[in-house]
């Protein structure tokens, strides 16, 4: 059973190579972690003796079926967490990162069985990412970014790419989160940056920057 430090490891492998569709290098490692390429290469020798990963000269590291299944359930873990403490104990979606970060390293299965239960399921966590199940699956659904709508178009938020504190504060001054209606009524060519309507309400400029990271849905309501 790998280490918690391990397992940090394996879902940064995952996380980079899920990004990139290839595999992972030492550097992209390094810096997800915010560590030394030197540790990185240790870590690596030691997580190649347990076969959690591959790795391809002059091409970096990919995971094993096993450390698929490792790095699929911390994720599965680290969601749940985070919608718990959004949903029931009434934490801010920009708050539970860190607190995720550490409860994700609990090995109880039979805890995460019963939150998950006590949960009622859920499919998304409070950022809109895909809570996969105790299969490790995962939810998927269509979304786009805000920047891809045109002028007039419509949508609901899905899900942030971005997952930082400033960027979520900053929503939440603007009122946008999940679920929230909004529509584009207007695009600057200089900036890319959108006009957009929030709730048939409030309207507000987004910039080029944060309309690429916001995830919606389109949908037409009135």
């Amino acid at each position: 059973m790998p280490t918690s430090t391990e397992e940090d490891y394996i879902k940064a492998i995952f996380k980079i190579t899920e990004r990139n569709q290839g595999t992972a290098s030492t550097n992209s490692i390094a810096e997800h972690l915010s560590t030394s390429a030197a540790s990185v290469t240790d870590m690596l020798k030691r997580l190649s003796e347990k076969e959690y990963f591959h790795y391809e000269k002059y091409k970096g590291v990919y995971l094993t079926t096993q450390g698929r299944e490792i790095a699929t359930q911390l994720i599965r873990k680290h969601r749940l967490w985070e919608y718990f403490l959004v949903e029931k104990l009434n934490f801010n979606w920009d708050e539970v990162h860190d607190i995720a970060e550490q409860l994700e390293h609990v090995k109880s299965d039979k805890l995460i069985e019963n939150l998950d239960s006590f949960l009622d399921h859920p499919k998304y966590d409070p950022h809109g990412d895909p809570i996969p199940n105790a299969q490790g699956k995962f939810t998927i659904r269509t979304q786009i970014s805000l920047f891809n709508l045109a002028v007039g178009e419509e949508a609901v938020v899905v899900g942030v790419k971005e997952h930082d504190k400033p960027f979520l504060q900053y929503l939440d001054q603007l009122k946008i989160n999940i679920g929230t209606k909004l529509k584009v009524v207007n695009q600057i060519d200089f900036d890319h940056s959108k006009e957009i309507l929030i709730d048939n309400t409030t309207q507000t400029v987004l910039s080029h920057k944060a309309s690429t990271n916001i995830y919606v849905k389109k949908k037409m309501f009135s």
